[in-house]
């Protein structure tokens, strides 16, 4: 789908302000449960990107609500092991924002920032956008 980055509304360069936040966040989070929680934040709202530049709502009619994750599939297809992926991390993410220790593993929280950043990057090269640098790249700069 080709997509003009200029016409792309301001809820979706908004979104992608607050999923880098959100990745910046689990990043610089010394706590595991947090670290996974904001990774997983992170996700959602370069979903939230893509669904504002694409979604086309439906008639008003009585409809079953969907989570983000559904719909991400529905309108961008290619995406759909990505939302599979991350719905499937909900859960964790409900229960490490609760505050349990035991919700996520340190091996899970640093594989799920990674991925959230992979799939931020992916967001915004379909939208058009010259995708951000990732987690591992701005690691070996620094480093």
């Amino acid at each position: 789908m080709d997509v003009n980055p200029y016409a792309l509304p301001a809820t979706t360069h908004s979104y992608l302000v607050r999923a880098a936040e959100s990745l910046s966040e689990a990043i610089a989070a010394d706590e595991v449960p947090t670290r996974y929680a904001c990774a997983h934040v992170a996700a959602l709202r370069s979903a939230a990107a893509l669904l504002a530049a694409r979604a086309h709502p439906a008639p008003a009619r009585r409809r079953p609500q969907k989570n983000a994750w559904v719909l991400l599939a529905e309108v961008a297809p290619e995406l759909a092991e990505w939302a599979r992926f991350f719905a499937a991390g909900a859960a964790k993410r409900a229960a490490a924002e609760a505050g349990s220790t035991r919700a996520v593993t340190e091996r899970e929280a640093d594989d799920l920032v990674r991925d959230a950043d992979r799939f931020l990057a992916v967001v915004e090269q379909s939208l058009g956008l010259v995708p951000h640098v990732s987690t591992p790249a701005r690691a070996r700069a620094v480093g």
